[in-house]
């Protein structure tokens, strides 16, 4: 039947509620497919949806069946039962499911269904013929994400067209995500979703942002200490204006003289790179030659005076290359040795006029010569010496017999009319074992008022066996503290 007759042949009447639940109940068990229900006036969508939201404790709300009724099972009247509900009594709304708009099987079912799907009510009488089988979904084939042109949840139009003006309050996505107005120009989609800050609750004034923090500046500052070496280099690499004579003095031994001018000579050349030259002008037998330098051949300065005459007629290439040939080389290249004669009788020869003939050749060649001196104040080779020097270094330990000979030292030069040489002269005092020692600041203050500076290096395990000396085996602290004392050395001359 197409729902016009009541089952007895005769027309549709009104049907009271009874009827209706009889009716259902008899059919219920005939099809288990969703009934179709009878047409009724159409209502706008609007309005539809809110007539069959269930409002709790009003009349929207249908009652339930009195079993007891005597009415049941009785024929009914010919005019039929006067329906006991209001007129305006809305019908009961079907509880259904939360519908996922994303959900690939409610696409394939939206193509299924009508256009305008009718809703059934709990109250209105069962068809009598079954609908038609619903076929089954198809499964869904592999489609790419939808593309909603931004990050924000599908708006109204999204949803399928099931007469419903917007989606219902108690389904509706969480504004977790709220609308925003699409951009001039959609962006391209992306894989992850980028994160939205939180709204404010509707009616509710955002709260204020605060600017988020600046990135920390990161600000590398030079210490002092660095400051200091970066001078102490500088002026190291300044021109000198003419090639420079240091000579290290002091008539007592064991007071680092040797040490000190290949110490001075190979910081020098470090930073400089050429030029730099340690003679050792020992009359007696000196070690400069042994400690530092590689020993590729055994000339000294005897060997270098027995063709002096010839080299010093060189000039240039010819002469640099012809010098080569008596003197040793570092072992990183820093600086050149001239190496001393081992044969005490070979002082002799070392006279006023030969050790300037040396020098003057020296300085043709290098730009710094640093000179190891001897112990005899008296000689003539050493009073040479320091009469062609350009700045005297006196080295001493934290002891009081080395402290004593170096300050009877500079008394004899003043005496002897070179008192600007001890004014500018510098005071490198070497430490030679670690730890505290009771003197040092003592011998710092004294020579301070004695000399133009005071330069302290101090105790390193690598010159304490008293081998070969290695500029590069030297600590950090070492060769820190040596290039400020070569840098002081040099300072009046930089320009």
């Amino acid at each position: 039947m197409d729902g016009t007759e009541t089952g007895w042949g005769r027309p549709a009447e009104p049907a009271p509620r009874w009827r209706a639940l009889l009716d259902r109940a008899r059919h219920a068990g005939r099809s288990e497919e969703p009934e179709e229900a009878p047409k009724q006036p159409e209502t706008p969508p609007q309005q539809q949806w809110n007539q069959q939201l269930p409002t709790r404790g009003s009349a929207a709300v249908g009652r339930p069946v009195n079993p007891l009724d005597p009415r049941q099972g009785q024929q009914p009247p010919p005019g039929g039962y006067e329906p006991q509900r209001p007129p305006a009594e809305p019908q009961r709304a079907v509880p259904q499911r939360p519908i996922n708009p994303l959900d690939p099987r409610w696409q394939s079912r939206r193509e299924n269904e009508p256009a305008s799907p009718q809703q059934h009510s709990f109250f209105d009488p069962a068809p009598r013929s079954a609908p038609p089988p619903v076929q089954p979904p198809p499964a869904p084939a592999a489609q790419p994400p939808r593309d909603y042109g931004s990050a924000y949840p599908p708006s109204v139009r999204d949803y399928p067209a099931n007469g419903y003006a917007q989606p219902p309050a108690a389904y509706a996505p969480q504004q977790a995500y709220p609308p925003a107005p699409a951009p001039p120009q959609p962006a391209p989609p992306q894989t992850v979703p980028p994160q939205m800050p939180p709204q404010p609750a509707p009616g509710r004034a955002p709260a204020p942002v605060s600017p988020a923090p600046a990135a920390a500046r990161i600000e590398w500052r030079q210490t002092r200490s660095e400051d200091g070496l970066d001078r102490a280099v500088a002026i190291m690499r300044r021109k000198l204006g003419k090639p420079r004579v240091l000579a290290f003095a002091n008539p007592k031994g064991g007071v680092h003289k040797t040490t000190a001018t290949v110490l001075a000579a190979a910081t020098v050349g470090s930073v400089r790179g050429r030029g730099v030259l340690a003679w050792d002008d020992n009359e007696l037998r000196g070690t400069l030659g042994l400690r530092a330098g590689s020993a590729r051949h055994a000339r000294t300065i005897k060997h270098l005076l027995a063709d002096l005459m010839r080299i010093e007629s060189l000039h240039g290439d010819a002469l640099l290359q012809e010098l080569d040939a008596y003197l040793r080389h570092a072992s990183d290249g820093s600086y050149d040795v001239l190496a001393g004669e081992e044969n005490p009788r070979f002082a002799a020869r070392l006279d006023q006029d030969t050790v300037r003939r040396v020098m003057d050749l020296l300085r043709r060649t290098h730009d710094v010569i640093c000179v190891d001196t001897g112990n005899n104040v008296e000689s003539v080779n050493w009073q040479t010496v320091m009469r062609s020097a350009d700045q005297l270094v006196i080295t001493t330990v934290p002891r009081e017999d080395a402290a004593f000979t170096a300050d009877w030292m500079l008394d004899v030069l003043e005496e002897g009319g070179q008192g600007a040489m001890v004014a500018n002269a510098v005071t490198l005092i070497s430490c030679p074992s670690p730890g505290n020692l009771p003197l040092l600041e003592d011998f710092k203050r004294h020579f301070a008022t004695r000399t133009r500076a005071v330069a302290v290096v101090p105790y390193d395990p690598a010159l304490e066996v008293g081998s070969s000396i290695e500029y590069a085996d030297l600590q950090q602290e070492t060769r820190q503290a040596w290039l400020r004392a070569a840098s002081v050395m040099l300072e009046p001359f930089a320009e």
